[in-house]
C-alpha cells in the first residue's frame, strides 16, 4: 500500500507535495520521496523513512518547480531496499518520472517483454519501475518533437492494454504537465482537486481526499477507472477515458483499515462505512450472544475507534477506553516474522488496568489478519483482569491474498483460512468471537455510491477481478510467508 500525490501550481509546489505526503503518511512509512520539475530540469530526493526524515531543509532548498510528484511506500512487490523508494525516473522520451500505489500482477510478463522486445533494462524488481517503463516505451512510439495531449493519452490507453492488476499511478513528463491514471476497475483510489491562490491556481490529484481538504483545496472529481487526467503547464485539466472496458470496482479494505477515516473515496464516507459496521457488528452481536453478559465494549487503537462507539451504543453498552497506543510502531501485519510481530504488539500498546479487572470486556478491532495481535491483545487484557474476553472484527474473515497493493500475507499465514470460527477463537483465546458479514460491509459501502456494482473483495471472498491469476498467487505463496520475510528483513535490516 502506497500513498501518491502531483500538483501543479504557479510557485514552488515542494513545500505542498511535503505536506500532502505527511497527510498521507499512514499509507506508507518505509520510504518516501519526490521530484519537482523546473525549466525541464528534475530535482529529485528520496530514501527510506518517514518524510519528515527524508527530506531535510537542504533538500527541500533544492526541490525547485511549480510541478512535481510525491509518494509514501510501503513494499508490496519487491523489497524494502532504498533502491526501490519512488518515483522513478526515465529519460527518454522527453524525461519521465513516475509513482504508484498498487501492484501488477503479470510484472515479470512485462519485464521480459520490456527487456527482450522494446528494449528497455528494468534496475530493480519494483513494479512501479515496470509501470514506468511500458509508459514510456508506448510514449516514444508515438514520439513528435513535441508531446501532444492526445500523445499521452494514447499511451495511457496502451499501458491498460499490457498492464494487468491494480494501479493509481502520477507521472510526470518534461513539457507536458502530470498525468494520473487508473486501473479499468478502479481498485486503488485516486481524487483531484484545486484552490485559488494570491498566486493563482493549484492543482493538486492525490490518493485520498484528506490530503486535498486539509491543504485547502476544493474537490472536482475522482479519477474514473480507465480515466487519465492531464494537468499541463497552466494548471488546465484535461480528461479522457483510455480503457474499452471499465468497471468501477474499489478495495473494500480501504473503507475497513487503510484509508482515513476524514477521507471520502469515490463518494463514499469512510468514516460513515465505519460508523454503519459498528451498528451491523451490533445487530448481529444481539442475536448470537447474552448482552447482559458484556460489561464494557473498548475498542483496539485507532481504525476500530469509528465501528466501536456506534457498536456500543446500539448495544446499551458502556464504551471505555482501555488501550493507549504508540503511535510510532508501525502496522503489525505487514512486519516480517511472528516474534517481531509480537514484540510490536506489546509496544504499541499498553493497557489501562481500570477498564478490565473483573469485567467482561468486548474487543472490537477492525479486521483479523494473522491473529497474532488479535492473541496478544486478548492475553494483555486477561493480565490486565478481565474475567471475559469477547472479540468483534469490523471486517469478514480475511482468508485469501491481496494482490493488488496490499502486502497481505500468504494464505497458508492467514488465520482464517481453513478455520472454522470455533477454531480461530481457540487460536486467539477468546472466550466468544464474531465476523462482520460481507453482505454487511458491501451493503453499507454501496450506501454511499449506489452505482458501485461490484467491490474489489478478493481478500474475504477469493474473487479477483483480473481472471485468473494462480501463476501469481503462486509466486505470493512464495514471496510473502514468514520465512522468507525474515530472510528479507535480516538482509536489509
Amino acid at each position: 500500500m502506497c500513498g501518491v500525490v502531483g500538483i501543479v501550481s504557479t510557485k514552488d509546489v515542494n513545500q505542498t507535495i511535503f505536506d500532502a505526503l505527511t497527510v498521507l503518511q499512514h499509507r506508507g512509512q518505509d520510504a518516501a520521496g519526490m521530484v519537482t520539475c523546473e525549466n525541464k530540469h528534475f530535482s529529485l530526493r528520496k530514501g527510506n523513512g518517514l518524510v519528515k526524515d527524508v527530506f531535510s531543509p537542504k533538500d527541500m532548498h533544492h526541490l525547485k518547480g511549480r510541478m512535481g510528484i510525491g509518494h509514501v511506500r510501503y513494499p508490496t512487490a519487491g523489497t524494502s531496499s532504498e533502491s526501490e523508494a519512488q518515483p522513478f525516473y526515465v529519460n527518454s522520451p522527453y524525461g519521465i518520472v513516475l509513482a504508484h500505489n498498487g501492484n501488477l500482477t503479470n510484472a515479470d510478463i512485462l519485464q521480459n517483454e520490456l527487456y527482450h522486445d522494446d528494449l528497455r533494462h528494468i534496475n530493480t524488481s519494483s513494479d512501479s519501475e515496470v509501470i514506468l517503463n511500458v509508459f514510456a516505451h508506448e510514449l516514444q512510439q508515438l514520439s513528435h518533437l513535441k508531446v501532444s495531449n492526445e500523445d499521452i493519452f494514447k499511451a495511457v490507453s496502451r499501458v491498460h492494454q499490457r498492464c494487468r492488476g491494480g494501479y493509481a499511478v502520477v507521472a510526470m513528463v518534461v513539457d507536458a504537465g502530470v498525468i494520473a491514471f487508473r486501473d479499468p476497475f478502479g481498485i486503488r483510489p485516486l481524487i483531484f482537486g484545486q484552490r485559488q491562490t494570491q498566486d493563482g491556481l493549484e492543482v493538486m490529484v492525490a490518493s485520498e481526499s484528506a490530503a486535498l481538504t486539509s491543504l485547502g483545496f476544493s474537490i472536482i472529481d475522482d479519477v474514473q477507472p480507465g480515466e487519465a487526467i492531464l494537468i499541463d503547464g497552466s494548471g488546465q485539466i484535461h480528461r479522457q477515458q483510455c480503457a474499452d472496458k471499465f468497471q468501477l470496482s474499489p478495495c473494500l479494505f480501504e473503507f475497513v483499515y487503510f484509508a482515513r477515516p476524514d477521507s471520502i473515496i469515490d463518494k463514499i464516507s469512510v468514516y460513515k462505512v465505519r460508523m454503519n459496521i459498528g451498528r451491523k457488528l451490533a445487530e448481529k452481536i444481539s442475536k448470537s450472544w447474552p448482552i447482559d453478559d458484556i460489561d464494557v465494549v473498548i475498542p483496539i487503537p485507532e481504525t476500530s475507534r469509528n465501528a466501536a462507539i456506534p457498536l456500543a451504543r446500539s448495544l446499551g453498552i458502556e464504551y471505555r477506553e482501555g488501550f493507549v497506543k504508540n503511535r510510532y510502531i508501525g502496522r503489525t501485519f505487514i512486519m516480517p516474522g511472528q516474534v517481531i510481530r509480537k514484540k510490536s504488539v506489546n509496544q504499541k500498546l499498553s493497557v489501562i488496568e481500570l477498564e478490565f479487572k473483573n469485567k467482561n470486556v468486548l474487543l472490537v478491532d477492525d479486521s483479523i489478519v494473522r491473529g497474532t495481535t488479535s492473541k496478544e491483545i486478548i492475553q494483555m487484557a486477561r493480565k490486565a483482569g478481565a474475567r471475559k474476553v469477547y472479540f468483534a472484527s469490523a471486517a469478514p474473515t480475511i482468508c485469501y491474498p491481496n494482490i493488488y497493493g496490499i502486502d497481505m500475507p500468504s494464505t497458508d499465514d492467514l488465520i482464517a483460512h481453513n478455520r472454522t470460527l470455533d477454531e480461530i477463537k481457540d487460536q486467539i483465546g477468546a472466550d466468544g468471537l464474531i465476523y462482520l458479514d460481507l453482505e454487511d460491509l458491501i451493503a453499507v459501502a454501496r450506501e454511499g455510491n449506489k452505482s458501485i456494482e461490484k467491490f474489489e473483495s478478493s481478500v474475504f471472498d477469493g474473487i479477483y477481478l483480473t481472471g485468473n491469476e494462480s501463476l501469481y498467487l503462486n509466486k505470493v505463496a512464495k514471496t510473502r510467508n514468514d520465512a522468507s520475510r525474515e530472510i528479507e528483513h535480516d538482509i536489509f535490516s
